[in-house]
């Protein structure tokens, strides 16, 4: 089982682009496996598109991968998006890592578009459907309850023949959707035994639709800091994260020393996770740049 550790973003943490560049340029010239853009579209806080920003790095570099952690496959249309991810995973010779989920429905994406949340995994599952067999068919048609379609098809095809689809999501449900669609399941807000429970779930369910996944396909995401829980900078976190979840964030995010991030890493590790999502906690650019290249040095050589 290879175990990658990519890096990523949530709100967009530098005074402008050119910070952005500079770290990403650390991330392609070091061991990061890949960089990955959270999806939000309706922020107060600055917040990348994360398809743009895939079409971005496409051209900005050369070696590492890039997703999206994940995109609301419901909120979008299945068509754009298959066309989208195509023609990025095209231009960059297969480095595009595509991930979808539902996206919160108390997140406001929904509330601010006046977006109806009835039947929003239904409409998933059914845009899923369309994205993968559009990426793989020469001709699609499709008579849903959301989406309709009379010989769809895009062209040029995605670099790789089989351009993966990751899924998240942390219910029953999603183990379901994971099993149906999917090529891996990458979490978000989950402890390591809540990442246990899906990885096996899936598996389960696995079983049930005939498929298979690879045992490196399973992933885990969490943000970590280099430093000490009293900086302002780690208590607005731990604050932000408390009041999104209700209850205490301890195990969805790490504040501490190398140690504590990789233990970190391997009880994700134990509980069937082998790629990693780590997003660093930080106030500005250049503290960005430090608690990256920390990772780069101190925990990137354990794996």
């Amino acid at each position: 089982m290879t175990v990658g550790i990519g890096v990523g973003l949530s709100r967009f943490p530098f005074a402008g682009a050119q910070g952005y560049w500079e770290w990403v340029q650390m991330c392609e010239e070091s061991a990061v496996d890949s960089i990955w853009q959270t999806d939000r579209l309706v922020s107060a806080e600055p917040m990348l598109e994360c398809l743009a920003a895939m079409a971005a790095l496409a051209g900005a570099t050369r070696r590492i991968r890039f997703g999206m952690n994940v995109a609301s496959i419901a909120l979008r249309d299945p068509l754009v998006t298959a066309k989208q991810c195509a023609t990025i995973d095209f231009l960059s010779q297969g480095r595009l890592v595509p991930a979808f989920g539902l996206g919160s429905a108390l997140g406001m994406d929904y509330k601010a578009t006046g977006t109806n949340t009835r039947r929003r995994g239904k409409k998933a599952d059914e845009a899923l459907e369309l994205v993968r067999r559009l990426w793989q068919e020469d001709s699609v048609d499709f008579d849903g309850e959301f989406f309709q379609y009379d010989k769809a098809c895009i062209s040029p095809k995605p670099y790789s023949a089989h351009l993966p689809l990751w899924i998240g999501g942390s219910s029953e449900v999603a183990m379901r959707r994971v099993a149906r669609y999917g090529t891996g399941w990458i979490g978000g807000l989950d402890s390591p035994e809540q990442a246990g429970i899906m990885v096996r779930g899936i598996k389960s369910a696995l079983l049930e639709t005939g498929r298979q996944i690879d045992d490196d396909h399973y992933g885990a995401s969490f943000s970590f800091r280099f430093g000490h829980a009293e900086e302002p900078v780690a208590q607005r976190a731990v604050k932000a994260l408390q009041q999104r979840l209700g209850k205490d964030p301890g195990p969805f995010l790490v504040i501490g020393d190398a140690a504590a991030i990789v233990a970190r890493i391997q009880g994700y590790i134990q509980a069937g996770c082998s790629k990693f999502v780590l997003l660093p906690i930080a106030s500005d650019d250049r503290d960005v740049m430090i608690q990256t290249q920390r990772l780069i040095d101190e925990v990137l050589p354990a794996f």
